[in-house]
C-alpha cells in the first residue's frame, strides 16, 4: 500500500518537474507567449515558487523571469499576482541557483518602467539583492547587480533607494573581481546610479570608483570598455568638481587611445566622455587640447557617421566656444572640413544642427576665425541649410544664429558676396559688413563692382527708411552716381525710354 502512495507522489513530482521545465523552455520563444498567458501560466507557476523541491522552484523562477522579460504587460502580471513577495522571501533562504533565478525575475520586472521598478522596491527586495552582492558565487552577484542597475536607471528616487540599501560600496567591490561579466554589469549599475544627480555621482566617486574605472579603459574586452567610458561620462557631466575628479584619475591619454578602438560603441562612449569633460570650463578644454585631444577628436568626427558623430561635433563646439585661442586650436587641427561635411551630408537634422552650432562657435571670435570658415565655403552651406524647406525648426534656428555670429565678424568680402541672395533677416548683417569695410578699402570697392555684387545690391528690396536701406545707401555713396545708376535694375529701361524721346539731328 505504502508503495502505491509513494508512487503517486513520485509521479506528481515528475509531472511538476516536466511542467516547469517545459514552460521555461516554451517561454524562450516569442510565438508561445500569448498561448502561455491565455492558459493562465502565472497562477500555475506561483505556488511552484514555494515547492519543496529546489529544482522546481528554480525552474519556476526562470520561467517567470523569461515571461516578465518579454513585455511590460507580463511583468505587470507578475506584480498583480503577488509573486514578488514570494520571490523575495525565498531569495533570502535558498541556494545560489535559486537566488540567481529570483534576481533574474526581479530584473525582468524592474527593467520595463519606473512603476514596476518601484513595485520591486516596495516588495522589500532591496535588502535581499544587496545581500546577494556578498555571495561567493560571481553569477549570483552578477544577477543582483543587474537587477539593482535596472531599478536605479529609471529615476533619481529609485537610484536613491539603491544607494540607501548600501549597494554602492558592494558594486565597487564586485567591479574589482576578476570575472569579466561581473565587472561589466557592476560598471553599468554604477553608471545607472551616477547619471541622475551630482549627489549620486559623488557617492560613486567617494566609493573609489573613478580610479578603478579609468584603469580598465585599456582592457581588451570591448563590452567592458563601453560600460567604463559610459560610467565616467555620467560622473563627469554633472559639475566641474566631478569632471576634475575624472581627469585627476589620469583618464588622459587612455581615453584618446580608445577613440581609435575597433568597436564603434567604445569609440562613441569615449567621445561622449570627452565631450562631458570639455563643456565645463576653459581650463578643462585647454587640458584636452594640450593632451592632443582636438586632433584625435577631429579624426573621430571624420571617421564616424550618423549619431556616433554627435559627441565629437559637440566637443569641437564646446572647446571652440571658450576663447579665441581654443577656437584657433580647432581650426589648426583641421576641424572645419569634417564639421562642414556633417552639415552637408548627414541625413539627420539634429546632427546637422550640432555641426552648424559648432561652426558658429569657431567663427564668432574674430575676423581671422570667420575668414577660416569663409575660405572653406562654410557660410554658403549654412545658408543653404537655413533656407532648405525640409530643415527642422531647431536646425534653422541654429543655422541662423551661426550665420549671424560669423558674418558679423567676417571682413573677407569675397566670401560674403554669395550671401547677397539671403533673406532680409540675414541680408542686413551681410550688407552691414560691406558697409563697414568698403569705405576704407579701394581694392575691395573695385572687386565689389567686378564680381557683380554692386549690381546685386541695387536689386535688394529694402523698405524705405529701414536700417538695410541706410546701409545700401552708405555703400552706394562710395561710388560715382553714374556707376550706381548703371547697375540699377531699371537702368536699361531708362535708356530705352531716352532713346524713344531722342530726336536725331539732321
Amino acid at each position: 500500500m505504502s508503495r502505491a502512495v509513494l508512487q503517486t507522489f513520485e509521479e506528481y513530482q515528475k509531472a511538476r518537474v516536466t511542467f516547469v521545465q517545459t514552460v521555461a523552455d516554451l517561454a524562450t520563444r516569442p510565438q508561445n507567449i500569448d498561448a502561455l498567458q491565455n492558459a493562465g501560466v502565472m497562477v500555475l507557476l506561483r505556488p511552484l515558487l514555494l515547492d519543496n523541491v529546489a529544482s522546481i522552484q528554480q525552474s519556476a523562477a526562470l520561467a517567470l523571469g523569461r515571461l516578465a522579460n518579454f513585455n511590460e504587460q507580463l511583468a505587470e502580471s507578475v506584480v498583480t499576482h503577488e509573486i514578488l513577495p514570494q520571490l523575495v522571501y525565498s531569495l533570502a533562504q535558498q541556494n545560489r541557483f535559486y537566488k540567481k533565478a529570483a534576481a533574474f525575475v526581479l530584473r525582468a520586472v524592474a527593467k520595463h518602467s519606473a512603476p514596476l521598478a518601484q513595485a520591486v522596491v516596495d516588495s522589500g527586495a532591496m535588502e535581499s539583492l544587496v545581500m546577494c552582492l556578498e555571495e561567493f558565487d560571481p553569477s549570483v552577484k552578477e544577477s543582483a547587480a543587474w537587477a539593482l542597475g535596472y531599478i536605479a536607471k529609471h529615476s533619481k528616487e529609485l537610484a536613491q533607494s539603491v544607494l540607501d540599501a548600501g549597494a554602492v560600496p558592494l558594486l565597487v567591490l564586485a567591479y574589482q573581481e576578476p570575472d569579466l561579466t561581473l565587472k561589466r554589469i557592476s560598471a553599468s549599475a554604477l553608471s545607472d546610479i551616477a547619471k541622475h544627480s551630482p549627489e549620486l555621482a559623488q557617492v560613486v566617486v567617494d566609493a573609489g570608483a573613478c580610479v578603478l574605472l579609468v584603469k580598465e579603459i585599456t582592457n581588451s574586452d570591448a563590452a567592458l570598455k563601453r560600460q567604463v567610458c559610459a560610467c565616467l561620462a555620467q560622473i563627469a557631466k554633472h559639475s566641474v568638481d566631478l569632471a576634475e575628479v575624472v581627469v585627476e584619475a589620469e583618464v588622459f591619454p587612455r581615453l584618446l587611445h580608445v577613440l581609435k578602438d575597433v568597436d564603434e560603441l567604445v569609440r562613441k562612449n569615449a567621445a561622449t566622455c570627452i565631450r562631458e569633460l570639455a563643456r565645463h570650463t576653459p581650463d578643462l578644454a585647454k587640458l584636452i587640447v594640450n593632451a592632443g585631444g582636438i586632433a584625435a577628436m577631429v579624426d573621430y568626427v571624420q571617421e564616424s557617421r550618423g549619431n556616433a558623430r554627435l559627441p565629437g561635433i559637440m566637443t569641437l563646439g564646446y572647446v571652440a566656444a571658450f576663447s579665441e585661442t581654443l577656437a584657433l586650436a580647432v581650426v589648426v587641427s583641421k576641424g572645419i572640413p569634417p564639421l562642414k561635411d556633417a552639415l552637408i551630408n548627414e541625413p539627420e537634422d539634429h546632427v546637422k544642427a550640432a555641426a552648424a552650432w559648432s561652426l558658429g562657435q569657431i567663427g564668432r571670435h574674430s575676423p581671422d576665425h570667420a575668414r577660416a570658415l569663409a575660405e572653406a565655403d562654410v557660410l554658403r552651406r549654412i545658408l543653404a541649410v537655413y533656407l532648405h524647406q525640409d530643415s527642422s525648426e531647431d536646425l534653422q534656428l541654429k543655422a541662423k544664429r551661426a550665420l549671424k555670429s560669423v558674418v558679423q565678424k567676417c571682413t573677407h568680402l569675397p566670401a560674403l558676396e554669395p550671401l547677397l541672395d539671403s533673406p532680409p533677416n540675414i541680408l542686413k548683417y551681410v550688407v552691414q559688413q560691406f558697409a563697414k569695410v568698403l569705405p576704407n578699402n579701394v581694392e575691395a570697392r573695385k572687386a565689389f563692382v567686378q564680381s557683380g555684387s554692386l549690381q546685386k545690391l541695387q536689386e535688394v528690396q529694402a523698405e524705405s527708411g529701414s536700417k538695410l536701406q541706410e546701409m545700401v545707401d552708405t555703400i552706394n555713396l562710395q561710388y560715382p552716381p553714374e556707376i550706381v545708376q548703371y547697375y540699377s535694375p531699371n537702368y536699361a529701361q531708362a535708356l530705352l525710354e531716352k532713346m524713344e524721346d531722342f530726336a536725331p539731328k539732321g
